[in-house]
């Protein structure tokens, strides 16, 4: 009995070092390659980020939104361009396209004319953002959904160009919520203030379930669409339900951009669940911030606060530890994923989803 008891431990102890060998720590944070594959750089100069991306390891990806709390899209595409002709091996760039006029006759082949020397210049995907379906109306008044035919055009013309489409459909399951409902404190407080924006004050507009179904119309009408639904494809609020839609469109991607908040509040009540979504669809998930440099926010607050959202995201990912989290009133353990899973999130994924980002010129 006493031998069997000793070879258990020894086995035990022989397998520790093997478990710990498979996951990073907080001391790999600086040394493992990673991407940012949601940010939004804005400013002229980019010296500040670029010292702390080189210091975290990171790449980006910056993406231009038809949003106008936003710089104005051309200026976003400038600035885009210029900063990943002059950093090719560290910054990437999306493009998107604006809507105005989409009634008038030659919009659509205006419009792919247009997103095709954003291409030619250097972009490696293109943005649709959530004003269709939640803002953007047509001349009769009447509210535009994203699978509207006559944006049909132009997502054919995506479909034909093998572009990959990067969507934002909808808003957190949250935003149909009563604030009291909420899940995480940063919707909680956004919505409370916004009250515009918070549609379970507005039954008038369309619901989630109606968002969901016209991206989901949108697929099925395009199946070659190389596509990306950002924000964890607004359906960050059930890993099992992510995983079903997952399941339904194998050739998909998702972005975990300004979701991980929800994605904590699942792992303090089922962290294997999380933790086994992680690894079941580890080649289909990309990491994200969503943040963005603004005129109004010093460069040095920008990266300051950059750094502080990429450590402790690595944290959560990574390690065992109990974290505090300002999206939640208590703390969330993390969910240790394998280095392979680990990797696949942070960067192996992406250089796949965009495979003419990130390279550097040869010499």
């Amino acid at each position: 009995m006493r031998s069997t008891l000793i070879a258990l431990v020894l086995a035990v102890t022989a397998a520790m070092p093997a478990v710990a060998a498979d996951r990073y720590t907080m001391a790999d944070f600086e040394k493992v390659p990673k991407i940012d594959a949601h940010l939004h750089l804005h400013g002229e100069d980019q010296d500040a980020y670029l010292a702390l991306a080189r210091k975290d390891n990171f790449r980006a990806l910056t993406i231009n939104v038809d949003y106008p709390d936003f710089p104005p899209l051309a200026r976003q595409r400038r600035v885009a361009s210029a900063a990943a002709h002059a950093h090719p091996g560290q910054i990437a760039w999306a493009a998107t396209f604006a809507t105005t006029g989409f009634e008038r006759p030659g919009w659509t082949e205006a419009t792919l004319a247009d997103l095709d020397g954003a291409l030619a210049d250097g972009a490696v995907g293109v943005k649709v953002w959530k004003n269709i379906g939640m803002d953007m109306r047509d001349s009769a008044g009447k509210l535009v959904m994203v699978d509207d035919p006559r944006l049909a055009g132009v997502f054919s013309g995506l479909e034909r160009r093998r572009t990959m489409v990067l969507g934002h459909q909808g808003e957190p399951h949250n935003c149909w919520l009563p604030v009291e409902q909420m899940t995480v404190n940063n919707d909680r407080e956004y919505f409370a203030k916004h009250p515009a924006y918070h549609m379970y004050k507005h039954m008038e507009m369309p619901s989630y379930e109606q968002q969901m179904a016209a991206r989901d119309r949108l697929l099925a009408a395009h199946p070659r669409l190389r596509f990306t639904g950002v924000h964890m494809a607004s359906l960050e609020w059930d890993v099992a339900r992510l995983g079903r839609w997952l399941d339904d469109h194998p050739g998909v991607n998702v972005d975990v951009a300004a979701r991980i908040g929800q994605i904590q509040y699942q792992s303090q009540r089922n962290l294997r669940q999380v933790r086994d979504f992680f690894v079941k669809y580890q080649d289909r998930l990309m990491y994200g911030t969503d943040l963005a440099q603004s005129d109004a926010q010093p460069d040095a607050e920008f990266v300051r606060d950059l750094d502080t959202v990429w450590r402790r995201d690595w944290r959560y990912f990574t390690t065992a530890d109990s974290i505090a989290v300002p999206e939640l009133d208590g703390p969330v353990r993390g969910l240790a994923l394998p280095r392979q899973v680990v990797d696949k999130l942070y960067r192996l994924n992406a250089e796949k989803a965009y495979p003419k980002a990130w390279h550097s010129p040869k010499a």
